[in-house]
């Protein structure tokens, strides 16, 4: 196997859509990437690590257990740089893709419950975005695209159906984070593509599952896969196009 071509960063690394992805993302046949697992609990992140090993041994997968809190996301990114793995490695691909949840009657909540829901997704995908394009413009360079600066990579947001719509009862925290994060990434799309950062926020909506079966196969459910080979479509589109907002469904889910 040939040494990876790149970086690709995973915060939100789960045991379906994130297995999925990386094994897409480091996969020879599509990124040949190495790639930096984030989330809160490492013996998850070691399980990911592990199913994504037994399709591809010779994967280059290293994990980093964090949340969102800005001091340790800083720390993450910082044990990234430093990590042996990736040496001499750019950055190419940086995906939030966190779970945020919690259903709620609205007079029930409170300020601060309701506040570190916002803070702990709508602030982590903040710092998130900051250490992303700090890495990419370290690694890629300051000039733009009229300068020949070229792409630097692509950061993309993992969203729901509750960014771009009404929201449901009881999930006014839960929808007003995903909004919220929707137009975070339309911002720094508007800021920083002319500089060679394709932002992207992607909407999923409907259930994903690691697995090959006959649900997946008539449209019922999406797969990992299906979702990791997605967004390697998007970090190979060049500045001539590039996908800013993306629905993603199976065939069956209703519109």
């Amino acid at each position: 196997m040939p040494p990876p071509n790149g970086l690709a960063i995973l915060l939100g690394a789960g045991p379906e859509t994130g297995t999925g992805i990386a094994r897409i993302l480091s996969s020879p046949k599509y990124g040949n990437l190495a790639v930096a697992l984030l989330s809160r609990t490492k013996d998850n992140l070691l399980a990911v690590k592990q199913t994504v090993q037994k399709s591809n041994p010779d994967a280059c997968i290293e994990v980093f257990p964090t949340d969102t809190a800005p001091e340790n996301l800083t720390k993450a990114f910082a044990a990234i740089k430093a990590h042996s793995s990736f040496s001499g490695l750019k950055l190419r691909v940086a995906i939030y893709s966190v779970k945020h949840g919690g259903k709620k009657d609205f007079l029930a909540e409170t300020h601060a419950e309701f506040t570190k829901s916002i803070d702990a997704y709508v602030g982590g995908a903040m710092t998130f975005a900051q250490e992303v394009l700090r890495r990419l413009f370290a690694d890629h360079g300051e000039k733009d695209l009229t300068s020949g600066g070229g792409k630097k990579g692509t950061l993309i947001f993992t969203g729901t159906l509750a960014a771009v719509r009404t929201t449901t009862a009881q999930y006014a925290a839960y929808s007003a984070g995903r909004a919220a994060v929707r137009l975070l990434a339309q911002g720094l799309a508007k800021d920083y593509s002319a500089k060679g950062v394709h932002v992207v926020h992607a909407v999923a909506n409907g259930k994903i599952e690691d697995k090959n079966d006959e649900d997946q196969k008539t449209g019922l459910y999406m797969s990992a896969d299906a979702v990791g080979k997605e967004y390697w479509h998007l970090c190979e589109q060049e500045p001539a196009l590039w996908t800013h907002e993306l629905d993603m469904r199976p065939a069956q889910e209703k519109f």
